[in-house]
């Protein structure tokens, strides 16, 4: 059984008739009746019952008109989604953001994606620190991240700089200082700053080590956290202070107060994706990330 013939089956009982079945089908209508004879010598049932002037299905043939109505539409489906697919606008395409771009570079992100490719399957991650998100990157966990890139130079990765931020200060809202508009960072030279973990496992930790060194001080005592939020509730909490990306207001939680440095050190935010990538899905969702990048940021 070829599918011409579920085609020409169908083309006959939507028509009930053999010639304008044929001419629907571009071919003779001899060619038609010899096909229409064939499936019945293979499934052993006559299909249809022939008059001068029109064609009736039997029983079987009604049965059968539905199967040959299921198979070729989900064979039309099933060319439709491939054209979406080889056009990139359909598949499944794994997003991976760094906390601090989780406020509001996914919420605009996911709104917009999913406005312009109804048909792509998004898995987003929210609240993760970059060098999780390399790693995921690699081994296809994520097939787009967005991350603070740490300058190492790595060829199996495209990195694509979005935007860059601002570093503000976040205070206890009882802070001596929080009421100010701004202020030198290295007024905070005394104070236990919180910060996100050391290591390899956050790059944030050393670049707000960096810009604590630029003002002439290195933290004397430091509290680890590994979520921004939970870094900001310390604060809240009275534990220390801690600088951030600007974008990190948006949380707007309680008890702190965000306040701009004079000298705004500025940290990148980024895009990334495996060098040679090739799915026209994830080009096309790392487009609209990246038209994004004046939105939202310091």
């Amino acid at each position: 059984m070829e599918l011409r013939h579920l085609r020409s089956f169908e083309a006959l009982a939507d028509e009930r008739h053999f010639g304008r079945a044929a001419t629907r089908l571009h071919i003779a209508q001899p060619a038609l009746s010899q096909q229409i004879k064939q499936l019945e010598r293979e499934l052993g049932v006559p299909l249809v019952t022939r008059t001068t002037r029109r064609v009736d299905l039997t029983d079987a043939g009604r049965r059968f008109a539905d199967h040959c109505r299921a198979v070729l539409g989900s064979l039309d489906r099933a060319a439709t989604d491939m054209a979406l697919v080889a056009a990139g606008r359909a598949g499944r395409v794994s997003l991976g953001f760094i906390g601090t771009a989780t406020y509001d570079l996914l919420p605009m992100a996911a709104r917009e994606i999913r406005q312009a490719l109804p048909d792509i399957r998004l898995d987003l991650h929210g609240e993760l620190l970059s060098p999780a998100l390399r790693t995921g990157l690699l081994d296809g966990t994520y097939d787009l991240v967005v991350l603070r890139p740490d300058g190492v130079a790595r060829p199996e990765l495209d990195v694509q700089v979005l935007r860059t931020e601002r570093l503000v200060a976040v205070l206890p809202d009882r802070h001596l200082l929080a009421a100010q508009s701004s202020l030198d960072l290295a007024s905070l030279a005394g104070e236990p700053f919180v910060m996100h973990f050391s290591g390899h496992r956050s790059s944030m930790h050393e670049h707000v080590l960096a810009a604590c060194a630029a003002a002439g001080f290195r933290p004397t005592e430091i509290i680890e956290v590994g979520e921004t939020v939970t870094l900001v509730v310390f604060v809240a909490a009275g534990l220390g202070v801690a600088l951030v990306p600007e974008p990190v207001r948006r949380l707007a939680l309680e008890g702190v107060a965000y306040v701009e440095l004079t000298d705004q050190p500025t940290i990148d935010l980024a895009l990334a994706t495996r060098a040679g990538e090739a799915s026209p899905a994830i080009h096309r969702v790392a487009e609209i990330i990246t038209s994004l990048r004046s939105l939202g940021g310091g």
